[in-house]
């Protein structure tokens, strides 16, 4: 059971993987019917890992409790977890544009997101620095600063 949950989607990435998809099936479909059968079983195969990397990426769940903080993307493949016993602080902070979306290291650690710029960074006693994007960074902050403080 968990002390706080969320799902936050990520809606451009949906929008805009979602189209290249789309149109990438289109014109697999039409090269497939006779103009390069090559090409589109090469349209074809693209649009298959994108359509797997929207399934894989398209949201991000946090979960919060007693125990430790979860993070999940998508359907689950990617999964990340924090002891909260380790973790020493938390605040609220901003990302910059330039770090994008996705599981990546910046110069403040490792970063989980799907949209936006608010997060929550975490660092643990260890010395170690991740930042969990959000777009509710003040109830992640709250359940997270609950569970450390026990």
């Amino acid at each position: 059971m968990s002390d706080y949950e969320h799902t936050q989607p990520g809606t451009l990435l949906r929008i805009v993987l979602g189209l290249f998809v789309l149109a990438l099936g289109v014109t697999a479909i039409i090269f497939l019917s006779g103009v390069s059968r090559e090409a589109g079983i090469i349209f074809l195969l693209v649009a298959a890992l994108l359509a797997f990397v929207l399934l894989v990426f398209h949201s991000l769940t946090v979960q919060v409790n007693r125990n430790e903080i979860s993070l999940r993307f998508g359907i689950g493949i990617v999964k990340k977890s924090f002891s909260s016993a380790e973790i020493k602080t938390v605040e609220q902070v901003r990302n910059r544009w330039f770090y994008g979306w996705g599981i990546k290291l910046t110069p403040e650690g490792w970063l989980y997101s799907v949209s936006g710029l608010d997060a929550v960074q975490i660092v643990m006693q260890d010395g170690r620095k991740t930042r969990i994007g959000t777009d509710e960074p003040e109830k992640l902050l709250a359940a997270i600063e609950s569970v450390i403080c026990e």
